[in-house]
């Protein structure tokens, strides 16, 4: 009797096996943390779930230092969970999916931002669960930006998931392909990835899902129509949902790692080379809650990796002690304010402690810190170093603060200045030395007296109108002749212009008379001040020019009156979530600055983390969730006919506009209600940093990376007490950036970037001498040694880096020449 009861219940667990097994496959895990949502207690949960449904699989997107606060609140399901999550095999019921630190949409940031996003978070769950490992890829959200797979497979990754089909409020990916895609960067490495199939609609009547978040047989049979033999639904539920598994016994639950690795097939996977414009994702642009965001982590990530570079330079020409836990702390608060609850639900949150508040604090953090190493706050020294990040020597004016004064180089010569300013030579990666001694007596401004202002330095001739509103007229590039202003266009060169919705008008700068005022003009550079007026509001332009400098710097600044609604129209009283239709994503309407080019068949590009984009798109508009474009900028977007072109840069990520026949245009202000209905009000002046560089052939030719790399990393002004000048490495190649420089321990870490150039060998110079050179992953496996030769001192190591790839360099044991 026993007998045949234990083979009756062999035979009924091998039914119920098989019945599971027919289940259509289904990612379901949990997505947040101790910073977006994690309940106290909610590991018990989690436990108590996975006890109770062995079949059941999870995937986490849990923010990494919420282990910390779970060892702390629950230390007993802490333990059972460590338990539970041992097993890292294949058939292991738990994977980590997203390691990131501060879950970061990724495309809103550096690449090297990127970098750190894994290299630490990673490092936190290793902590708390040292036999973590990390096989594939996924968020909730649309973490997604193209250059992902070489930095995936550098920390040891194999796979990627493309889906976020039940929180598309930020956007989602192309629908493309089926079961399995080779997801390809731009430096050509490829992934293994899940992808938002071809057959994969957006949900009806839904602004935030597609038709995989629970299996529905409509989408179930649409993929197998399309020939996807294994099809996969997904939800990471947010974390402190009461679900437990998400359709009930009604899927059979995988990891990704065990669905790409045994489930999905793997026979003529076809290659998608991904677009940046492949990720189409859209924000509450515009919004100065948001500019404001983009604005303060934009700033404290170039003091942050400046800092860092200075620190690695100092280590090894100063002999100071590297400041490793100060610039952990400062990383990791920067990563933190990246977070894409900052960029998505800024208001969410307690009062005084919204994501508002978080990123205010976080970035704080991340600027004293590197303030606190680039001596920012030690001020009236005799002598300075001037400090460059960048690879390349550079020549530039610069201001000293307090007045006039004589200046000497580290030979004694006496060195151009011109009222504050000085003309300083600084070799790569390194830093010059100047003595300072104040002098009395000033040099006198000059202002034009007629109608229109001219500004002139070496390289350009610009022409100012004050009766339209002070816009820019004539650009004239003195080197070629060209007129980069659109003359015949209806639209001014430097114009505001924007939908007023609530006067039921469109308003423009140019539509009062502008009082123009020069404020400099000497031997270093020109600036004008724009005054005048939009719709009422005063407003404030300053355009500066420098002598040798291809990089025209704008700001404005507009002290609103009031709070007056900007955009495509009012949703105060009709305001639906389900709408698909909702004014913040037509940027058309929004108040923009605008740039109509006298160039013909205009083509786009704009830069993304460590790629360019070539764009496709023949405009950037839309005005509803089915129909998102990618128009976001992050540094500069290039506009060219092939013969001349002009970069655009920002000081914060946001969206441009462009199209055949729309000028380019950087979005300044949206106000009015957008996401989940929130009023995203003015409460303050809109200050922007922007910038325009015109130049010859395209992005390429013009050298827009190098332009790029001195906007973001502008030269340093430390205090010294004498000594020489120092350079510590330099690259031959003038597309090669250095994203990082790291010490650890006695070795150097280089990470090189090659921002358009070609694939063939390329020449690195170190100025002393190393055991060795050494190609690492990021996850710090070694790759290949380099061979060394010596000259004159320097190491010489050559190594090719592919178009848009990236190469961690070890030096071993360093030694410098000082």
């Amino acid at each position: 009797m026993k007998r045949m009861t234990i083979c009756l219940a062999v035979l009924l667990t091998a039914a119920a096996q098989e019945s599971f097994a027919q289940q259509p496959y289904f990612i379901d895990g949990y997505h947040g943390g101790v910073y977006g949502h994690y309940p106290v207690g909610y590991t018990r949960f989690i436990n108590s779930q996975l006890q109770a449904n062995p079949n059941w699989k999870i995937n986490l997107e849990i923010e990494p230092e919420t282990w910390d606060m779970v060892k702390t609140s629950e230390p007993e399901a802490y333990t059972v969970f460590q338990q539970l999550f041992a097993d890292q095999s294949n058939n292991g019921r738990i994977e980590y999916v997203n390691p990131a630190y501060g879950q970061s949409y990724l495309y809103t940031s550096s690449g090297e931002s990127m970098i750190r996003q894994f290299s630490y978070g990673i490092q936190k769950v290793r902590e708390h669960f040292p036999g973590a490992r990390f096989t594939t890829y996924s968020s909730e959200e649309p973490c997604f930006t193209s250059a992902l797979p070489q930095v995936l497979r550098s920390f040891g990754f194999k796979y990627a998931s493309l889906k976020n089909p039940n929180t598309c409020w930020g956007g989602y990916t192309r629908a493309f392909g089926g079961e399995l895609v080779n997801w390809q960067g731009p430096d050509g490495s490829r992934l293994l990835t899940v992808p938002r199939y071809s057959s994969e609609a957006l949900l009806p009547n839904s602004t935030w899902q597609t038709t995989a978040w629970n299996n529905s047989k409509e989408y179930l049979a649409s993929a197998r129509a399309a020939g996807i033999a294994n099809p996969v639904g997904m939800c990471l539920q947010d974390a402190g949902w009461r679900n437990g598994p998400w359709l009930k016994d009604n899927a059979q639950y995988e990891t990704w790692r065990n669905y790409i690795g045994s489930v999905a097939g793997k026979t003529n996977v076809p290659s998608w080379r991904f677009s940046q414009e492949d990720i189409q994702v859209s924000l509450v642009w515009g919004a100065q809650v948001l500019q404001r965001i983009a604005q303060q982590v934009r700033a404290a990530e170039n003091k942050l990796i400046a800092a860092e570079k200075y620190a690695a330079i100092a280590t090894l020409c100063d002999h100071v002690a590297w400041p490793q836990q100060q610039l952990d702390t400062a990383w990791k608060s920067l990563l933190l304010a990246q977070h894409h609850d900052c960029w998505i639900v800024p208001y969410n949150g307690s009062k005084d402690d919204t994501w508002i508040d978080k990123v205010q604090h976080w970035t704080d953090n991340t600027i004293a810190v590197s303030d606190s190493i680039l001596q920012q706050n030690n001020n009236g020294a005799a002598f300075i170093r001037v400090l460059n990040t960048t690879a390349r020597r550079r020549e530039e004016w610069i201001d000293l603060p307090g007045g006039n004064w004589k200046v000497t180089d580290s030979k004694g010569r006496q060195v151009q200045t011109a009222q504050g300013s000085v003309k300083v030579s600084v070799p790569p990666m390194g830093f010059s030395v100047y003595r300072l001694q104040q002098i009395t007596g000033t040099e006198k401004d000059t202002r034009s007296e007629t109608g229109r202002y001219l500004l002139e330095t070496d390289l350009y001739r610009v022409e100012i109108d004050p009766a339209k509103g002070g816009v820019i007229t004539s650009l004239v590039v003195k080197a070629t002749g060209k007129e980069m202003v659109d003359t015949k266009s209806n639209r001014g060169f430097n114009e505001l212009r924007g939908y007023f919705y609530q006067e039921g008008a469109w308003r423009s700068s140019m539509d009062t008379v502008a009082v123009i005022r020069i404020t400099e003009n000497n031997k270093a550079r020109v600036s004008a001040e724009i005054n005048g007026f939009i719709a009422g509001h005063p407003f404030t332009q300053q355009l500066t020019l420098t002598n040798g400098q291809r990089r025209i710097d704008m700001k404005v600044t507009i002290n609103w009156k009031g709070n007056p609604g900007i955009g495509a129209y009012s949703q105060a009283n009709n305001y639906s979530t389900e709408a698909y239709h909702k004014a913040f994503y037509n940027d058309s309407c929004k108040l923009q600055v605008l740039f109509p080019l006298s160039l013909s068949s205009q083509k786009l590009s704009k830069d993304a983390p460590f790629d360019v984009t070539n764009s496709r798109l023949e405009n950037t508009f839309f005005s509803s969730w089915d129909s998102i474009k990618n128009n976001v900028i992050l540094h500069w977007v290039d506009v060219t006919d092939g013969n001349a072109g002009l970069a655009l840069f920002t000081d914060h990520t946001t969206s441009y506009v462009h199209g055949k026949d729309y000028p380019l245009g950087l979005t300044l202000q949206y106000a009015g209600r957008a996401l989940w209905g929130r009023n995203y009000d003015i409460t303050g002046p809109t200050e922007v940093n922007y910038a325009i560089v015109p130049h010859k052939g395209n992005w390429e030719t013009g050298a827009i990376p190098n332009e790029e790399a001195r906007w973001c990393e502008p030269l340093q002004i430390l205090p010294a007490t004498g000594g020489k000048d120092f350079s510590l490495l330099a690259v031959a190649d003038d597309h090669w950036q250095v994203s990082a420089l790291q010490i650890d321990g006695k070795d150097l870490l280089i990470r090189l970037y090659n921002a358009g150039g070609n694939n063939g060998q390329q020449q690195l110079s170190f100025n002393g001498k190393a055991a060795q050179a050494v190609i690492e992953q990021l996850d710090g496996q070694a790759v290949e040694t380099l061979q060394q030769r010596q000259t004159a001192g320097k190491t010489i190591i050559r190594l090719a880096i592919p178009r848009f790839g990236i190469r961690t360099i070890r030096l071993k044991n360093v030694i410098v020449n000082n």
